[in-house]
């Protein structure tokens, strides 16, 4: 038998079977990964690399087994039950729930919408000159007709090749000096302090990288994949399939995440080495970073920073927009997805165009991006907290996963990052009333 009917014949290829291509492995989880580091999440990276230098790296290694856990309990959670995480909740939880996680995921991701499409609009400005509006306006069109009128594979595939702008934030690095003694100081040994601004920068970064938008868009992505090919079945009704496809997910999530922290790192490690050493300590967001890197970095590197912007905006965008609309179609039960046509779904892709359109408006309203992006933050940890304890919850059901229940290392990770999380949101919640 050859490998290509070998191949065809396994649902979910792994590395080790068959020799898979790696763009066959990683999907979801990869994609996941790299839309966290959206140009909101850079400014974050960004001014606490400033703000704090190296001191404030170890955050990368302890946030990265957490959002990998909390990452592959939702893609197991799309993959067993064949549904996301809104329809599992409507299903299976109080019917007051839902409602309110929609709401408040709908005008997160809004925000921080018109945050990243503000980000682009300025890195292009930054770059070419020119109206800034125009460009916001462009690009929150590309976003909204790729998802709306590309065929689902062929958007896939854009989707992961955009992951490559990332590696536009390594590049930066080659072009700095780095102190290493103090990098590895930073990164391996934690730096504690008492000032209220470094514990809000903790947070910060923690509410970045575990995001409620990322669950319900890596569940959703694994129930689209599954759809797409006739071979996978959901593992309730197919638990012969469990092995492969968990294997499958755990390489996808892991290499994601640790694609989307060894970025962040960069990022952090960038602006530490060249504007917390300048003395340049106060950067708010992502494009401010990049015009501050001229001077301290050159050109050269000011220009691979700004390009990493537009690039990772591209891809942020549309899973913003897409969770949103899973989330809110899952829960007044629409047909739903994006390997649909237009016409077969008109509320799914009209949800798509509406978060867009009205992102695009926020970032032309009079409200303080800064400050909106801030409370959208809240707003983040706020939905995320009884989404990731219902999660939890929810995969040691054998009602709802049947055989495939989540027990042993990934379930106390999931419960530690879950502890981790709220905590963050109560410290967050906290400092803001002070």
């Amino acid at each position: 038998m050859t490998s290509e009917v070998k191949d065809s014949e396994n649902p979910d290829p792994v590395v080790g079977t068959s020799k898979p291509r790696l763009l066959d492995v990683l999907g979801p989880g990869l994609i996941t990964g790299a839309a966290d580091d959206d140009p909101s999440g850079i400014a974050t990276y960004s001014q606490a690399g400033a703000q704090f230098g190296f001191a404030i790296t170890w955050t990368m290694l302890f946030s990265y087994p957490l959002m990998a856990a909390i990452q592959e309990i939702s893609a197991r959670i799309g993959r067993t039950t064949g549904h996301g995480i809104a329809t599992n909740l409507r299903k299976h939880y109080p019917a007051w729930l839902l409602p309110c996680i929609v709401v408040l995921l709908f005008i997160a991701n809004i925000i921080n919408i018109g945050a990243d499409l503000g980000a682009m609009g300025d890195a292009v400005g930054l770059l070419i000159g020119g109206q800034t509006a125009i460009y916001v306006v462009f690009f929150a069109a590309v976003s909204a007709c790729l998802q709306i009128f590309l065929q689902y594979t062929r958007y896939v595939s854009v989707l992961k090749w955009l992951t490559f702008s990332l590696f536009a934030y390594f590049g930066t690095v080659m072009f700095v000096k780095i102190p290493f003694a103090d990098l590895a100081h930073g990164l391996f040994i934690p730096t504690f302090s008492r000032d209220t601004a470094f514990w809000t920068t903790v947070v910060a970064i923690l509410g970045t990288t575990i995001s409620p938008y990322l669950f319900f868009w890596q569940a959703s992505q694994e129930v689209e994949d599954e759809n797409a090919m006739p071979r996978r079945k959901a593992l309730i009704d197919a638990p012969e399939q469990s092995k492969r496809a968990f294997a499958r997910i755990r390489i996808d999530t892991y290499v994601g995440m640790g694609f989307s922290s060894l970025v962040a790192l960069a990022i952090m490690v960038t602006t530490a080495a060249t504007l917390h050493a300048a003395g340049k300590v106060d950067i708010q967001t992502s494009s401010q970073a990049a015009e501050a890197l001229k001077p301290v970095a050159g050109r050269f590197a000011f220009t691979i920073f700004a390009l990493g912007i537009i690039g990772t905006g591209l891809l942020a965008i549309p899973v913003l927009a897409g969770s949103a609309a899973y989330a809110l179609g899952e829960a007044r039960r629409w047909p739903i997805g994006l390997a649909r046509q237009p016409m077969e779904a008109k509320a799914f892709y009209a949800t798509i165009a509406l978060a867009t359109i009205v992102g695009t408006a926020v970032e032309f309203s009079p409200i303080d991006p800064i400050k909106a992006l801030y409370w959208s933050a809240v707003v983040n940890g706020v939905v995320s907290c009884p989404v990731m304890v219902t999660m939890m919850l929810m995969t040691r059901r054998s009602d709802i996963m049947g055989t495939n229940t989540i027990g042993g290392p990934l379930q106390w990770i999931g419960w530690v990052a879950t502890v981790v999380m709220t905590a963050a949101v109560a410290g967050m919640i906290w400092t803001s009333f002070l």
